[in-house]
């Protein structure tokens, strides 16, 4: 086997990691504070990286810890959006879906902050992922819930994020950099839970069995997996991977909670995921080239 192929199972396995996570969370949240989970899950995975980074503090210098540290606060503020979102869900696959659009987000935000106008794949894509939406929110009469609000806000601050990570991850080493951003969503997640959250007298053991889970499963090693595959696959298969996790996450959602998919939302879920696999083979560059042999006036 091939160490391109090795990584592509690394990141397969990265994406079922993630989508167990969502079930881990879910199951934690029933004994714990959401906010003060988030704080404890993302503090803790946090300090297991952080031997593996010592040998990285020394060279780099302060003010790019401090600016990965602001960037890490736009990754608290959609991990902390996404915990409550699932908080007040009981439908978690199209809360994943709705999650992915953070990719289609992503050259939107771009456009705003950076004046980086999106390329025609992308404009492509929104329309579908736009009626996408719509049909998830239709067993709804039409109005959006509480929960797909904060998933797509959720999903914003992720866009966000990237835009921003993106930059610094070239200039800092990506395990540190994890590692820094990891810490800081756990000291916002604790903060916030001691301003608004109370916690309860007795956590039943079960429950830190669910948390262990989450830390080691679904945030540690997740993390560990994905750089290490990224490390030797290319950007773009790399991304047509990773959209495998909301389809593991409705799967694992409908055996484990019996989430009900009526036929608007299934077919809304297929429309994001085919817009998000428009967008990534229409930007792959083999694929342009294609296009272009194929037709001499495609731009």
């Amino acid at each position: 086997m091939t160490l391109e192929r090795r990584a592509e199972f690394l990141l397969l396995f990265t994406t079922f990691c993630a989508s167990a996570g969502w079930i881990f969370s879910k199951e934690v949240i029933q004994g714990l504070p959401p906010f003060g989970f988030m704080g404890l899950r993302f503090l803790t995975a946090s300090l297991i990286l952080l031997p593996f980074c010592l040998k990285h503090f020394k060279a780099v210098a302060l003010g790019d810890v401090l600016r990965s540290m602001s960037v890490g606060c736009l990754l608290g503020g959609a991990l902390l959006c996404w915990i409550y979102a699932i908080s007040v869900s009981d439908t978690l696959g199209e809360g994943a879906f709705i999650m992915s659009l953070s990719v289609l987000l992503a050259p939107l935000v771009a456009w705003g902050l950076f004046k980086h106008k999106p390329v025609r794949e992308f404009w492509l894509s929104l329309p579908f992922a736009v009626i996408g939406l719509m049909l998830l929110s239709l067993s709804q009469g039409w109005q959006g819930s509480i929960s797909q609000l904060w998933f797509l806000l959720a999903a914003f601050f992720l866009a966000l994020h990237f835009n921003f990570n993106s930059r610094f991850a070239q200039r800092m080493p990506v395990m540190l950099l994890t590692c820094i951003q990891l810490f800081v969503t756990g000291i916002m997640g604790l903060l916030l839970s001691t301003s608004v959250e109370a916690w309860p007298s007795a956590i039943p053991s079960a429950i830190w069995g669910w948390f262990a889970l989450s830390v080691l499963f679904a945030t540690s090693l997740r993390y560990l997996t994905q750089t290490m595959g990224q490390q030797r696959v290319t950007a773009a298969n790399a991304a047509i991977i990773m959209i495998l996790e909301p389809i593991w996450t409705v799967l694992l959602s409908i055996l484990w909670y019996k989430e009900a998919m009526p036929a608007a939302k299934i077919l809304g879920c297929s429309l994001i995921l085919f817009s998000l696999l428009l967008y990534r083979g229409l930007s792959n560059p083999k694929i342009r080239a294609l296009i272009k042999r194929s037709d001499p006036h495609a731009s």
